[in-house]
């Protein structure tokens, strides 16, 4: 069974992809002409893949309020400078949003202006702050974080320092009662169901959600760049500052990006169906997200033999485990890059994730 039968599809859960590009492309090896089949999310790891300039990014999400997020970051990028797209999506300070989006609208499908002009007060937020799982982060930074440090130690967590520094400050500074107390409290099951995810998505959690993550915030910030980790920084101040923006939103990324828009193609549905759907197309790399964890086990090996149907030998395939373990099994013809997998997964930015799988179609 999956949770996607039974959740609504009809609002922006993730206004960003909170999964690190940078560890992706370093899985998938893309090259150029290749096939890539991505799940959409908003939209930012989709198009980071277009810089190894591949042939074509299928892009599959089942809510259409996604894949609009992804339309509208394609229309930003195909009509606004680097520097208007960053304003306009709202990286940077801008006034006149509900104007650019008058001009960007003709470049959406239907569906996806349908939702914007339903929406205005996305665009006039900024569209990477309109999300559910973004609503939630705020509500820690207003409501966690005060309780637990000052302004000042809050912003020293995000200084740049060396590694041994960062360990230190973690421990003598960071790392108090209140601190673990409170993290215990807004990362359980019932505070990030409500609040963040869905409750459904926990079906298959059966762990403890709080503790787990709990482990891997404290190996990220004593283990890894906290002054350069885009979603820490987004989490603790409300943005990604130029100096830590995510992989499509790097300056030397945009004209690439740009000049490879045409290559991605939407497709509203599952992984399956889309494969179902296109079965002329053999794909080379597989960015898959977390969906794994929403399956059944019998769902998620059907899923497996399904992709590696649709896979190129020597087809890259790539997901993350958040909260429940979906490991690819040792007799499956898609073998798991157990070394590669693991040294990925410990400079993960995006922290929060317990492990990142890496496989191989043979």
């Amino acid at each position: 069974m999956s949770v996607h039968d039974e959740v609504r599809f009809d609002f922006i859960r993730y206004a960003n992809c909170w999964e690190d590009a940078d560890i992706l492309a370093e899985a998938l090896r893309i090259k150029k002409g290749d096939n890539c089949l991505s799940v959409a999310s908003a939209g930012d790891n989709t198009l980071a893949l277009l810089l190894k300039d591949p042939e074509l990014v299928m892009a599959v999400d089942f809510n259409p309020a996604q894949l609009a997020c992804l339309e509208l970051r394609m229309a930003a990028f195909a009509n606004l400078d680097y520097d208007e797209t960053l304003r306009f999506i709202g990286i940077d300070e801008e006034k006149e949003r509900k104007l650019i989006f008058r001009d960007l609208r003709s470049c959406l499908s239907e569906e996806s202006r349908k939702f914007w002009e339903s929406h205005p007060e996305y665009i006039d937020l900024g569209i990477i702050h309109a999300g559910k799982f973004e609503n939630y982060f705020r509500i820690i930074r207003r409501y966690m974080l005060p309780l637990i440090h000052r302004r000042r130690h809050i912003d020293l967590l995000l200084d740049q320092k060396e590694l041994t520094a960062q360990k230190v400050f973690y421990e003598r500074v960071w790392n108090n009662d209140r601190w673990k107390l409170l993290f215990k409290i807004f990362f359980s099951k019932a505070v990030i169901g409500r609040f963040g995810r869905d409750p459904k998505f926990f079906r298959y959690v059966e762990e403890n959600v709080a503790l787990n993550i709990l482990k891997r915030t404290e190996y990220a910030l004593t283990s890894v760049s906290n002054y350069s980790n885009p979603y820490l920084n987004y989490i603790v101040k409300g943005n990604f500052p130029k100096h830590a923006l995510p992989l499509y939103l790097r300056r030397d990324s945009y004209q690439q990006i740009r000049k490879n828009l045409h290559k991605v193609k939407i497709f509203k549905g599952g992984i399956t169906s889309c494969i179902d759907e296109h079965k002329e197309i053999k794909f080379d790399a597989f960015n898959l997200s977390d969906i794994f964890e929403y399956m059944d086990v019998p769902i998620f090996h059907k899923t497996l033999r399904i992709i590696h149907r649709a896979a190129e030998k020597g087809a890259r395939v790539a997901f993350w485990n958040m909260m429940v373990d979906r490991t690819i099994p040792s007799d499956f013809p898609i073998k798991t890059d157990f070394n590669l997998s693991e040294k990925l997964h410990l400079k993960d930015k995006a922290f929060f994730y317990r492990r990142f799988i890496v496989g191989e179609a043979i």
